[in-house]
This record gives C-alpha cells, sequence and structure tokens, in this order.
C-alpha cells in the first residue's frame, strides 16, 4: 500500500510548526499505524532527514501515550482503539493522511507529535487516589460491594489518560477523563471516605491548568478507545455540588458555634 502523509512537524515548544507532505510505500496493510511511521522514520533517516517524533510505549492499547489526531479524529477512524491499535488496512490504498498532535491549551507541543500529557497526572496528584487506611487485600474482600457498583467502578477505571476526551472537545474539556477517576473511586467504600474533597480539588486542579468547561456535545464519550459514558461526568458533577454545599453547611455550623 503506498500513502501520502501530511505530518505536522515542529522542532520545539516555541518554533514555529508546519504540516510536511511524505509519501510511503510498500506498507503492508497488516502493519499498525506506527509501524507505518516506524518505515517512514527509517527511510527520512537512511536519507539524511530528521526523523518524526511521536509518543508511544505499550502499543497494546493499554498506555494511553500514542496521541494522534489522524484525518481530523482522535486516534484515528476506527472507534474503541488507541492508535498503536490501528491498522492500515483501515485505510485505502493511495490515501492522504492528516497527521497532527492533540490541540489543547494544556497539552503543549513538546515536538513534532509529542505533546506534554502531565496535566492529567497533576490532577490525579491532586486527589484520585485513597490516602486513608483501608486495610490489606484480605480486609478489602470482606467489605462488601453491590454487583452493579462494582462494574459501574470498573468501567470508569478503565480510563488510560490517553486524552482523546480532551482532544475531541472544542473546548478541550478534562471532565470525562476527572469524571472516570472520580467515579471509579467514589463508588467504591474505600473511597466514600474522602470523596467530597476529592471531587474538590481534582475539579480545582482542572480549572487552574487551564482544560475547558463541558458543553455536552458526546464527543469524548464517542471518541474515547475505551468507550468511557459520559454519565461519569454527571456523577462527578452531583459529587461536586454535593460537596460544595456540605463545605458550606460546616462554614455556617462553625461560624454559629
Amino acid at each position: 500500500m503506498n500513502f501520502t502523509l501530511k505530518i505536522w512537524r515542529q522542532k520545539n515548544a516555541v518554533a514555529k510548526g508546519e504540516m510536511v507532505t511524505y509519501a510511503v510505500s510498500e506498507i503492508s496493510p497488516d502493519s499498525s499505524f506506527f509501524e507505518m511511521l516506524d518505515a517512514l522514520n527509517q527511510q527520512l533517516i537512511t536519507s539524511g532527514g530528521d526523523p518524526v517524533a511521536f509518543d508511544h510505549d505499550c502499543r497494546e492499547g493499554i498506555c494511553g501515550t500514542c496521541s494522534l489526531y489522524i484525518n481530523g479524529r482522535p486516534h484515528g477512524p476506527l472507534k474503541g482503539v488507541t492508535t498503536c491499535q490501528l491498522h492500515m488496512r483501515s485505510f485505502k490504498d493511495g490515501d492522504t493522511i492528516h497527521i497532527e498532535p492533540w490541540r489543547a491549551k494544556a497539552f503543549p507541543i513538546i515536538r513534532d507529535l509529542i505533546v506534554d500529557r502531565s496535566a492529567l497526572d497533576k490532577i490525579i496528584q491532586a486527589g484520585g487516589y485513597v490516602s486513608v487506611h483501608t486495610g490489606g487485600v484480605p480486609d478489602a474482600n470482606t467489605i462488601p460491594v453491590p454487583h452493579e457498583k462494582a462494574e459501574s467502578a470498573m468501567d470508569a477505571a478503565a480510563c488510560i489518560g490517553c486524552g482523546a476526551c480532551v482532544a475531541a472537545c472544542s473546548n478541550a474539556a478534562a471532565m470525562l477523563f476527572v469524571g472516570a477517576k472520580v467515579s471509579h473511586l467514589a463508588l467504591l467504600p474505600q473511597g466514600k471516605v474522602e470523596a467530597a474533597k476529592r471531587v474538590q480539588k481534582m475539579v480545582a486542579c482542572m480549572d487552574e491548568l487551564g482544560f475547558g468547561n463541558c458543553s455536552n456535545t458526546y464527543a469524548c464519550e464517542a471518541e474515547c478507545p475505551k468507550g468511557i459514558s459520559v454519565v461519569n461526568i454527571a456523577r462527578m458533577n452531583r459529587q461536586f455540588l454535593a460537596a460544595n454545599l456540605l463545605s458550606e453547611r460546616e462554614k455556617v455550623v462553625n461560624i454559629s458555634l
């Protein structure tokens, strides 16, 4: 298979970027998208050119680092897969493929197709964990969890933090990511103790980092490679409102005392 690639090239965070056209040929339809980029880079290196920088790690669809915008869609044309799991048979021979990095204020470009997604890590550091003592593994097994709650928590925990929801959103909102991380802990007994403080801290951090607000277009859910539901955004909003009301009530009680 032969392809024309239009790839965003940018030397560093402050340099001016541009789309550069490349041609690749004799690509196996069974090659992954990254294997195709590997072939392009080998071609560039052999000819004395500068290889295209792109982010990857596991290449198994679980690490979330392959943050590419392909023909106007995060991770490419297929639903429910990451870029590393996209194969060239999903395109037609002779196609022109446009490849860009995520576009969001909170995801500054480092080089070429690599963006700094550490903003998502900062949100987790703000409150996406359980710090209270919940016992060891045997103790956890003695805590009854309703099947429906366990399934919902596991569905939310499937989020790999790739940032496709941010890239798909017209406001570059990270609410699907935050909603998933808030939900998968708050739904379980071990996470309920810190639920109120957790959602307040994570939402505050999200706002400080420059992510936009949700406008309910559902583009995030449609492009999420793990199928995370927008139900998690609704749950996060309810918990955030309840936590704020509880904080205001505590303030009033403290003042009256």
